[in-house]
């Protein structure tokens, strides 16, 4: 009956359990403190049957009462609920609730049991994030060199500490949970995915290993753009606090519901908890608000800086930007294009949606006997819609774009898009390979070093015997806040292209019709095409050289 001493039976709760009308705010030590407080506060910790007056006399008083010492359990009302401000019993009840009921509690008790390490990791990903991003803005040659090799190495890093790991827990004699069990379980999936991942991110470092230079111009046309609007740069840290606030709002409503239910009496007179049936598959309806709304949150975002951009874009004098370009663009998009923003976040949601479904009859069904042939259809599956989500974020992206150029919806924002870029794949295509890899390297290098941070923590916390689900959220979390972060960067180099479609679609050069872009933007373009039509060229000239090639006669 000690609530951080539970018996644990066959990984079931076997302690007796009582409601009572508060938990002792200090340790009680003896079984005359517990009947002193039974009869200040009327609150009865021994079982019913037992009279608070034959606390200290009953000779069964100890079987029947708490395990002494009672630790103190403060608690505080939240939303009709009695939240703990001491949750160090949390880990003893997360390997009970994980083999006990379903996955709802099973990611409250993983929240719950680590919210002190999350907390601190999820502080660590927001400085990483916010040192990208400066980095990114003040981008050299150099710095550029040091980035690829911090990447490098900790991807190497993580990947080394992930197979250490798991080394050291099957060889771990102490292991004896189904919880620890599952954990190395969890580092052999992550060691796995590390791993792949490594060896793909460096083949693509290794082939993009030419183009550091041109990096370094390509960004430093992005931060002129910037320069013109700089408080472009602190348009993440807003979208960040209304995310935060959203996600906490989240939380609470998701604790809300995987608490929701009524006492009943059983035999003995004892209360049971009964949660509610229909309640508790709400959760999948609350989880696509989630995505949803965060969806909208980031669409509301890429629409600002879109607008802002093109604004000071669209502008003859270069040295006379346009004053508040951001309170504009905010203005235009509340008043005109929140069905924009609706529809485009609804069908980056509607995506999702199927992917959530298959990754949950994938784990289901894991454990079922099925053929190869299932199996294939569900990776044939998941990667196509994975495929899909990358192509219409892309295609939604540019979309906002030509809705702040045009003023258009969004359907015909994204059919004037498809137009643009079928006759512009030449400078969508090389600027924008290299460019998205650069920032894509940015947010990996965020989540490598606080993933590293959390297995650190995680590992040197043996006491956490849940962490993988933690662990998850906390990689989740770190790659959402890098990418709200550097997005900005992606924002821009998208627009900027998109914006020098519309400028050569609409004009030539000429005195009558001169371009908006500057010289710069347009002479690095320019350096693109003549590198895009030597590559080809060396292609055409090898191609025809292993044709024209004759067999000779071995002498």
């Amino acid at each position: 009956m000690n609530a951080c001493n539970l018996e644990v039976k066959d990984v079931r709760l076997s302690s007796t359990i009582l409601c009572v009308s508060s938990c002792p705010e200090e340790q009680l030590d003896t079984l005359e403190e517990v009947q002193l407080f039974a009869d200040n506060n009327g609150s009865f910790l021994c079982v019913y049957s037992l009279d608070s007056i034959n606390y200290t006399q009953n000779p069964n008083a100890d079987s029947l009462c708490p395990s002494l010492p009672v630790p103190p359990s403060k608690s505080f009302p939240l939303f009709n609920r009695c939240v703990p401000r001491t949750p160090e019993c949390y880990s003893s009840f997360a390997s009970v609730l994980i083999n006990d009921v379903d996955i709802l509690h099973r990611i409250l008790s993983g929240i719950m049991s680590g919210r002190d390490t999350i907390l601190g990791l999820c502080i660590l990903a927001l400085a990483l994030s916010l040192g990208m991003m400066f980095t990114f803005r003040f981008i050299t040659t150099l710095l550029v060199q040091i980035f690829i090799a911090l990447i490098i190495s900790g991807l190497l890093l993580v990947c080394g500490v992930l197979w250490w790991l798991y080394y050291d827990y099957t060889h771990d004699l102490s292991i004896e949970l189904d919880t620890e069990r599952e954990n190395m379980k969890c580092l052999l999936g992550f060691a796995i995915v590390s791993t792949v991942i490594t060896a793909v991110v460096l083949s693509l470092i290794f082939v993009f290993r030419k183009r550091i230079k041109l990096t370094t111009e390509l960004f430093q046309v992005i931060n002129k753009a910037i320069s013109s609007s700089p408080f472009l740069l602190f348009q993440p840290l807003w979208t960040f606090a209304i995310l935060i606030f959203f996600w906490v709002l989240w939380v609470a409503v998701l604790l809300s519901l995987g608490t929701a239910g009524a006492a009943q009496v059983i035999e003995g007179g004892q209360v049971e908890y009964q949660p509610l049936v229909g309640i508790r598959y709400m959760w999948w309806y609350h989880l696509i608000g989630l995505i949803w709304t965060s969806e909208f949150i980031l669409t509301c975002q890429q629409m600002t800086i879109a607008g802002a951009l093109v604004t000071c874009y669209f502008n003859r004098n270069k040295n006379d930007p346009p004053d508040r370009p951001i309170l504009w663009s905010l203005s235009i998009l509340f008043c005109y294009h929140q069905g924009t923003a609706i529809k485009g976040s609804f069908l980056m949601t509607v995506t999702r949606i199927p992917r959530t479904i298959l990754m949950y009859l994938h784990n289901t069904l894991k454990d079922k006997q099925h053929g190869a042939w299932s199996r294939c259809m569900f990776r044939c599956c998941f990667c196509c819609f994975w495929c899909l989500d990358k192509c219409l974020r892309q295609l939604t992206q540019n979309a906002y774009t030509a809705t702040a150029i045009n003023g258009t919806d969004f359907c015909t924002s994204a059919q004037d898009v498809l137009k643009l870029s079928s006759k512009n794949s030449n400078h969508f295509t090389s600027v924008n390979c290299f460019g998205d890899f650069i920032i894509f390297l940015g947010k990996v290098l965020v989540v490598c070093f606080t993933v590293f941070g959390g297995l650190m923590a995680f590992n040197y916390n043996r006491a956490l015997q849940v962490w993988a689900i933690p662990l998850l959220l906390v990689a989740f979390f770190a790659y959402l806040v890098a990418h709200c972060f550097l997005s900005v960067f992606e924002t821009v180099l998208d627009a900027l292209l998109l914006c020098f479609a519309v400028d050569m679609e609409t004009n030539d050069g000429s005195s009558e019709k001169p371009y908006f872009m500057d010289q710069e933007f347009l002479s690095f373009v320019k350096r693109i095409d003549k590198l895009n039509a030597a590559r080809a060229q060396g292609e055409e000239s090898s191609l025809r050289n292993e044709e024209g090639t004759e067999l000779q006669a071995v002498v």
